[in-house]
């Protein structure tokens, strides 16, 4: 990495010093998007402009990685366990004997940078809380590419709407589209009431849209038909972080959008490494500009 102005960062050869912590960097030309001729070096770069962003969502949750140490199209395997040896400024979490990664901190991003971690999937909740820290329902195409899946978010979003529900649309970074809903925590919203506006949401479109649509769980069972998923949202389990890079061909990254722009059909490959630097200066992050939702008049007409 080139070196960086101010007395927080400086460069040491074969390492960076990072807000006052060493990370040593390995092999920082070794090309981890050789198509996009995107280095580990630079990947080191491209993290750093997207932390205020990333870790506003990984900060204090438990934290899954896809490491690729050869490149995105090669070998990978998830990291849960935070892998040894761990620097001394690299907090962890315990949870069902799972010693996760605490991504809390720019150090932290790097050091997981440089063991080519790729891909960041944090948990729906809190560090030692059970209840969620946002709602999200997955559309997941059963084809790729899959030339609906905007019209199938907008869809979706306009149902919300109605329910007098404001979301955010994102891109998952890879073939699919999360509708992100900030929740008012104060209310103590769990997982089952969350699951129960899901599962009417789902219904409702499946209704609506048959040809378009489904909630059957077996991919092999979906045809061409875009899958609903509304069970991914629970305890314990995890989803691709808003602004973490993907491991696909155009380094994709998960980007959240407008609802005008959505309307206008992108294709989720627009929005990576290359460009969502100059994005987030022109827009800033679109979750943080929603108010919390309250949920209360929907759960109250939703059947138990």
């Amino acid at each position: 990495m080139p070196a960086q102005t101010g007395s927080k960062h400086k460069r040491v050869k074969g390492s960076i010093v990072i807000e006052g912590q060493e990370i040593a960097v390995s092999n920082p030309e070794k090309l981890l998007w050789p198509e996009k001729r995107i280095t580990k070096a630079m990947y080191l770069q491209k993290l750093v402009a997207l932390s205020p962003y990333l870790l506003t969502y990984c900060r204090n949750r438990y934290l899954t990685t896809i490491r690729f140490p050869n490149g995105w199209s090669e070998k990978s395997f998830y990291q849960k366990n935070a892998p040894e040896p761990i620097p001394p400024f690299v907090k962890t979490a315990q949870l069902e004997g799972i010693n996760y990664v605490h991504l809390d901190s720019l150090p932290t991003l790097l050091w997981l940078g440089n063991l080519a971690s790729l891909e960041f999937h944090p948990s729906f909740h809190y560090i030692e809380e059970t209840l969620p820290a946002e709602w999200l329902i997955d559309i997941d195409p059963s084809v790729d590419p899959e030339p609906r899946i905007m019209q199938a978010a907008e869809i979706i979003g306009e149902i919300l709407d109605k329910m007098n529900i404001r979301s955010v649309p994102k891109t998952s970074g890879a073939t699919g589209v999360q509708i992100y809903v900030p929740i008012d925590r104060e209310r103590k919203y769990t997982f089952e009431q969350l699951r129960r506006i899901g599962q009417f949401v789902a219904s409702f479109a499946v209704q609506k849209h048959p040809k378009l649509f489904t909630v059957e769980r077996l991919k092999k069972d979906r045809g061409t038909l875009i899958y609903i998923d509304y069970l991914q949202h629970w305890y314990g389990k995890t989803l691709s972080a808003p602004y973490t890079p993907r491991a696909r061909e155009d380094a994709s990254v998960s980007t959240p959008l407008t609802w005008q722009e959505v309307a206008m059909r992108p294709d989720p490959r627009d929005f990576h490494l290359l460009n969502i630097e100059q994005r987030l200066q022109q827009r800033g992050d679109l979750i943080a500009q929603l108010p919390p939702q309250n949920l209360d008049q929907v759960l109250s007409f939703i059947p138990k």
